[in-house]
């Protein structure tokens, strides 16, 4: 009995042991159940992400800038098709063997060589390296052959920067070149869409309307292996080229500008008066930007650098000049506004001007008479206008002066390098040189000298209102949706007057036109300063006044001696100026010229304008006629 009640215990506690047993299994199955059934169904999703994150890599192309082009539709800035060597690290068998073989294939440097190991150390496996920017047909066809023993190596044909006409455009563009770390950095687009070989906006227009330029990337997806070699490509998602803008600028005017100021120092403009179109804008010297492209070698650099004429300086906008006898227009209208003179008021030119012991030149030594208005504009009078400036004050031709544009920038939100220049006064003065006014300063300022710094753009936009009737006009670079033709431009002006009074520079228009026939007289009258550059014909007729401005005090030594401008050293001879506007009966253009150390505004600047103006207004009619097209406002 006893030993079989001892087999019935055992019996139970087997079967005990045996039910917790398969219990616990049940219990661990179901928990493996319902953990597979969250991975496959709850969770599925983001292991799906995690797993194409592992396997599928993309591969961003740089972006294609949009176009600029001239009014006429002509690219000045576009892009081309360049052959470029990638090489792809995860598919390389032996680094060390691929630069071997590259190095005597394409002759690489050693320095190159350095800067490539130092790149690939800075990229992630998938990323390529660009070992050459720009192959020649040749070295591509020779790459190409060759691949068989280059594992790695990628020959790649992409798109560029090009600038068809090398340096006319310079300072209006600017250039591309590789981002540094400010360009990334301050710019959330360029940060976006960067990828190496990327080039951005560094100068000019390129770099202020970068965010409309850029483009946005091509954009190849790959599948990848467990040690990131692609296997296969997946998608192909192409890219979208950046906006065309397009200029108000004529680039056969912008040609003629460079071939006048050749081997010069200088600058030239030209401007619509009712529209404030800018047609030409060229800064001399000036140098080709496609050198920028994939690197500039040290030597074409210091050439740049190096010039005595500074080609890196945009003259036209950032260049600061005293405008000499090309403010007399603007200090006759102030006057005659502020009821100082009338047109009949006259001085008696002596050759020279006495006050406080100091003595003030005319250009005349020996004089030039009683004048009048007309005609100490048309002979350029110093001591016409030594007075008048006497009687007016500085601070009255100031106010003048601001309304016409001087002395405030004028392209400033397009161009970051541009100059507001100085108009001074004798707040000015006391604020920044902790001194009082002296009168005669208010004299020298009335001929264009002392502290007075003007832009060459500046002195067109004051002679375009002049042009116009004496309205105040906003000029732009970059074509609207709708440009205007003359008629309407005009209409457009006069009425804009009537809305807001501010546009109106003019307290009498017929000051205005006093003016503008004074310096009719200046160009196309016997006397006249200009009337060597005049032109008889009607349909080129124009209006101008000259300036000649110094650089340094003249001794009275130097006065005496009366040396020809060959005799001066460069960089004492002064500066001359030009700015006029035509045709003269129905006006629509104005431009300034100055041509640094060329002496006489008469000599060197006028005869300039004869050969523009032909240009210009025989190219008016193709303006109007331009049909429009599809823009990007802006």
């Amino acid at each position: 009995m006893i030993k079989e009640s001892s087999g019935i215990r055992k019996a139970d506690v087997i079967n005990r042991r045996m039910f917790i047993i398969g219990a616990a299994k049940v219990i661990i199955f179901t928990g493996i159940i319902a953990r597979l059934f969250s991975l496959q169904i709850n969770d599925n999703t983001k292991y799906l992400t995690l797993s194409d994150k592992n396997r599928i890599r993309e591969w961003k192309l740089p972006p294609t800038r949009g176009n600029i082009v001239d009014y006429f539709g002509n690219v000045i800035a576009g892009n081309l098709k360049v052959y470029q060597l990638h090489i792809i690290p995860e598919q390389v068998e032996s680094f060390n063997y691929l630069l071997s073989r590259l190095k005597v294939l394409l002759e690489l440097s050693d320095k190159k060589i350095s800067n490539i190991l130092k790149n690939k150390k800075q990229l992630k496996p998938w990323e390529s390296i660009i070992v050459s920017e720009n192959l020649s047909w040749s070295e591509f066809v020779k790459v190409n052959n060759y691949l068989y023993d280059l594992a790695g190596a990628k020959p790649v044909m992409t798109i560029s920067r090009n600038y068809p006409f090398d340096d006319i455009y310079t300072h209006v563009l600017g250039y591309v070149s590789q981002p540094n770390e400010n360009d990334i950095l301050q710019n959330e687009i360029i940060q976006e869409r960067f990828v190496p070989g990327m080039k951005v906006g560094k100068l000019g227009l390129e770099k202020t309307l970068e965010n409309y330029l850029i483009g946005t990337n091509a954009i190849q997806r790959y599948e990848v292996n467990a040690y990131g070699k692609r296997i296969n490509q997946l998608e192909y998602q192409k890219g979208k080229q950046g906006s065309k803008i397009r200029l108000t600028v004529d680039t056969e005017v912008q040609k003629l500008s460079a071939k006048l100021l050749e081997n010069k120092a200088g600058s030239i403009s030209v401007m619509d008066i009712y529209t404030g179109e800018v047609v030409a804008m060229y800064s001399s010297p000036s140098y080709n930007p496609n050198l920028f492209l994939f690197g500039i070698s040290n030597d074409e650099w210091a050439l740049i650098r190096n010039n005595p004429l500074k080609p890196l300086i945009n003259k036209t906008l950032s260049g600061l000049y005293s405008p000499g006898s090309t403010i007399k227009p603007i200090v006759a209208l102030s006057a005659l506004e502020n009821d100082i003179i009338n047109p009949s008021f006259k001085v008696r030119c002596t050759g020279k001007t006495e006050l406080y012991d100091q003595t003030f030149h005319c250009w005349k030594e020996k004089g030039h008479g009683l004048v009048g208005l007309n005609n100490a504009m048309k002979q350029s009078c110093d001591t016409y206008f030594y007075e008048i400036a006497r009687l007016l004050g500085v601070d009255r031709l100031k106010i003048t002066a601001k309304k016409f544009g001087l002395g405030e920038k004028v392209l400033g939100e397009y161009f970051e390098n541009e100059k507001k220049g100085l108009f001074p006064n004798t707040s000015w003065k006391k604020n920044n040189l902790g001194k009082g006014w002296v009168l005669g300063e208010t004299l020298i300022t009335g001929i264009g000298q002392g502290y007075i710094q003007t832009t060459p753009l500046q002195l067109c936009l004051m002679t375009a209102q002049i042009a116009n009737g004496g309205y105040s006009i906003k000029p732009k670079i970059i074509v609207n949706n709708n440009p205007l033709n003359f008629a309407q431009a005009k209409q457009a002006m006069e009425k804009q007057s009537l809305i807001n009074s501010n546009t109106q520079l003019f307290k009498d228009k017929k000051n205005i036109k006093i003016i503008q026939e004074a310096m009719f007289s200046s160009t196309n009258e016997i006397m006249g300063t200009s009337y060597r550059s005049r032109i008889d014909d009607p349909k080129y007729q124009f209006a101008g006044k000259t300036g000649t401005a110094q650089v340094k005090r003249i001794s009275k030594r130097e006065r005496e001696l009366d040396l020809k401008l060959e005799q001066i050293p460069y960089n004492d001879r002064d500066h001359a100026l030009y700015v006029a506007y035509g045709p003269y009966k129905n006006p629509r253009y104005a431009l300034s010229i100055i041509v640094e150390h060329g002496g006489s505004g008469s000599k060197a600047a006028a005869p300039m304008a004869k050969k523009l103006f032909k240009l210009i207004i025989d190219r008016d009619e193709l303006r109007e006629k331009q049909p429009n097209f599809e823009e990007i406002n802006i």
